[in-house]
């Protein structure tokens, strides 16, 4: 057999993380009878008697994901826990473990990782978790730390990206674009402490937005409330990429279009005076931004009542047929198509 001497080679660039994904599982078929819903959502759905078990995992690699010149390891430990979290309390479901994995470099001393564990002791305490397993290993090149979160929820009562119908009402909850203006302060600060180590920058007026950054909380508080309200939504997503791909992820997940609208979008007054003095749309932040981790969700009009006047619940659109397409209703009130900008974690940029 001769050996193909210019085999073809594709940069993951091409694809994108989540075409990427699509790619490589394609191939994978369900044969297990516990399997109720497995690659295609924020997490996998597990059947185990009365409760069904939903899982996700993540992984978060230093000089992608974080910089350790600016994110102090305790709170990098806090996040990496939220973050997977987040996915489980993004199917209506309670999380109930996690398990830790980490591959370090030995530029790291025993005191770093206690840090780190202390972060993750911590989340694990607040959010009332158990952390039951993990792995350690070396790293050359850098931190990775890997979590898988597992939790339960009752039969019936698990929400799915593929829910979503016509005249559905989009909601997110909280507000949106925090996050990301929080890493543009941190990331202008680390470039004048390169010109100027001795400075120390006054960060005052910007506590909310790098809270949002370096120690984000997952809405579990949402979790209990729609439970509270009887408020069961036909979709739901966590907001870790940005407004714009959760809403082409649910769209695409229920073949359904989407409105929403430019003026409703919830944003917090700092983000607002921090998109100005960077000169940056707060629109664009709000849709592209990402690592909020709130919740979007679709629910039927008839719950409006129950939500309505709901600080904690924001409706910024509603559902259209497919063949509509997917659009921003802008100030203007026109219509622009929906893309995705987000974080791709496979090209290192928005």
């Amino acid at each position: 057999m001769i050996e193909d001497k210019n085999p073809q080679r594709t940069p993951l660039s091409e694809l994108g993380e989540f075409k990427l994904i699509e790619h490589l599982t394609d191939h994978f078929k369900v044969s297990q009878k516990s399997t109720i819903k497995g690659i295609g959502d924020d997490a996998a759905v597990l059947n185990f008697g009365k409760k069904q078990i939903v899982v996700s995992t993540d992984l978060l690699i230093e000089g992608v994901h974080f910089d350790l010149s600016y994110a102090p390891l305790k709170h990098l430990g806090y996040k990496a826990i939220v973050v997977n979290l987040s996915d489980i309390y993004a199917m209506n479901a309670v999380a109930t473990q996690v398990t830790v994995s980490i591959a370090v470099s030995n530029r790291f001393p025993l005191e770093a990782l206690e840090e780190l564990y202390a972060g993750i002791t911590l989340a694990a305490k607040f959010y009332n978790v158990d952390v039951v397993g993990g792995d350690t290993t070396s790293s050359t090149s850098g931190l990775i730390i890997s979590v898988t979160a597992i939790g339960e929820v009752e039969k019936g009562k698990v929400v799915l990206r593929s829910g979503a119908k016509p005249n559905d009402l989009i909601v997110v909850t909280g507000d949106v674009g925090g996050a990301y203006m929080g890493l543009q302060v941190l990331e202008r600060e680390k470039e004048v402490f390169k010109v100027n180590p001795n400075n120390q920058p006054d960060l005052s007026m910007y506590t909310y937005i790098i809270e949002r950054q370096l120690k984000p909380e997952a809405r579990k508080d949402v979790v209990e409330l729609l439970k509270e309200l009887d408020v069961k939504p036909t979709s739901m997503i966590d907001v870790s990429d940005g407004i714009s791909s959760e809403i082409i992820h649910l769209c695409k997940q229920s073949k359904v279009g989407a409105d929403v609208y430019e003026t409703k979008i919830p944003l917090d007054p700092q983000v607002i005076s921090t998109c100005e003095e960077f000169n940056i749309d707060s629109t664009t932040v709000a849709l592209n931004g990402g690592e909020d981790y709130e919740l979007l969700m679709t629910i039927s009009q008839e719950d409006f009542p129950k939500i309505k006047g709901n600080p904690n619940l924001t409706v910024i659109g509603y559902i259209t047929e497919e063949d509509i397409g997917m659009h921003l209703v802008t100030r203007a009130d026109e219509k622009i198509a929906i893309i995705a900008k987000g974080w791709n974690a496979l090209t290192n940029q928005e």
